[in-house]
């Protein structure tokens, strides 16, 4: 099991997020990208990221970097909203909140992946988060999905890396116009 970073360590990519990265062509949106390991990760990749937080300080260090957008906004308080347009890429690891889950498969733009790993329903037994409202139900990133995008894999379950923990994860992508449509 992998321990946790230290303060002011830059934590590794999650695993699902490098597993499925090489299917991302194109701009990335990194949402509640913390100290942005999934930011710095997509860049050292050659993709050009907009990264949001509400406090994007500890990104400090990847001021001026020309691929980089960086949004300082609070996605929860109503006034808060994603950056314009659509991505080759949308990543959200560690955050939920309900009312943005439309927008963010909004965000996906043709032929994009989205890549979701946050915890879920039975977490609470391992720690924090433990509060229902930030715990996805069984199926429900499935669901926010649903007619819209095509699901590559999903995962609902117990890991323990980086520590014990109760998670659901999904990869799935828009398809191309030309491609069959959606069930």
């Amino acid at each position: 099991m992998a321990s946790r970073p230290h303060k002011n360590e830059i934590a590794a990519p999650s695993p699902w997020v490098v597993r499925f990265a090489p299917l991302i062509t194109g701009n990335v949106l990194d949402i509640a990208c913390g100290a942005g390991r999934h930011t710095r990760y997509f860049l050292s990749r050659g993709h050009r990221v907009s990264a949001v937080d509400r406090d994007v300080s500890r990104m400090a260090d990847l001021h001026g970097v020309a691929a980089l957008e960086l949004h300082e906004t609070d996605l929860e308080d109503g006034a808060g909203r994603l950056p314009n347009g659509q991505f080759g890429g949308v990543i959200v690891t560690n955050y939920l909140w309900r009312p943005l889950l439309p927008a963010i498969v909004a965000a996906v733009g043709e032929a994009g992946v989205l890549l979701y790993e946050t915890f879920a329903d039975g977490n609470a037994t391992y720690g924090k988060p433990s509060n229902p409202d930030f715990l996805l139900q069984p199926g429900e990133l499935l669901d926010a999905v649903r007619r819209q995008l095509h699901v590559i894999a999903y995962e609902n379950g117990m890991t323990n890396d980086p520590h014990p923990a109760i998670i659901q994860r999904i990869c799935a992508v828009r398809r191309k116009v030309a491609d069959t449509p959606l069930d």
